[in-house]
């Protein structure tokens, strides 16, 4: 197939989430994508932030080759050992107590929102329901992650969404400070604004 091809293929088979370039990845060394055309290009985008290990990497390759020998995946119905190495290499280097695994950042924030719902009302908090987000969020595309994206053009189509979510400024200590208040649960604040500039 053509670049063409693949691009017109993508238009009739793929919903269209993102405007892309016209132009078709093929593979990658390190951090450099190359085209169907030969053409390389520096990564900036890094999978939105989820792949600075770059491409090629020869440990990476490897790794991933001895595990697709074994267990390349299972669900979490089955204990395994990688697993729970994991957790506790992160548990070991982290605040955190416990961890929860999840397939993507839309599913982090669902959890992170249930999980401040569940504890507020396990302290004896029930009132404790606002989830309080910034402008220039985007926190995925399940219905918990739209409600506390503050673009409307996500929010929009979904209405009604997730109530008890409230907005504030980015960057504004005292919006954020006035936006906290005595019904917030959680605060949900990207350090590094990928949609929001």
């Amino acid at each position: 197939m053509t670049a063409e091809d693949v691009i017109s293929a993508d238009h009739d088979f793929i919903l269209q989430t993102y405007q892309r370039p016209d132009f078709v990845l093929e593979r990658g060394e390190g951090s450099y994508l190359f085209d169907t055309e030969g053409r390389r290009y520096l990564d900036f985008v890094a999978g939105i932030a989820v792949n600075a290990l770059g491409y090629g990497d020869p440990d990476v390759a490897r790794t991933i080759a001895e595990h697709a020998n074994g267990l390349i995946h299972t669900s979490n119905l089955f204990h395994t050992r990688p697993a729970t190495d994991l957790a506790a290499g992160l548990v070991e280097r982290s605040f955190a107590d416990r961890v929860f695994f999840g397939n993507s950042g839309a599913e982090a924030i669902e959890g992170a929102i249930k999980f401040a719902r569940k504890y507020a009302r396990e302290h004896g908090h029930e009132d404790k329901t606002t989830v309080v987000a910034f402008s220039g969020s985007f926190h995925g595309r399940t219905m918990g992650a739209v409600a506390v994206t503050h673009r409307e053009k996500y929010r929009q189509p979904f209405m009604p969404v997730m109530p008890g979510v409230r907005f504030a400024p980015f960057n504004d200590l005292a919006a954020a400070e006035a936006a906290i208040t005595d019904d917030v649960c959680a605060v949900l604040v990207e350090p590094v604004q990928g949609e929001g500039g």
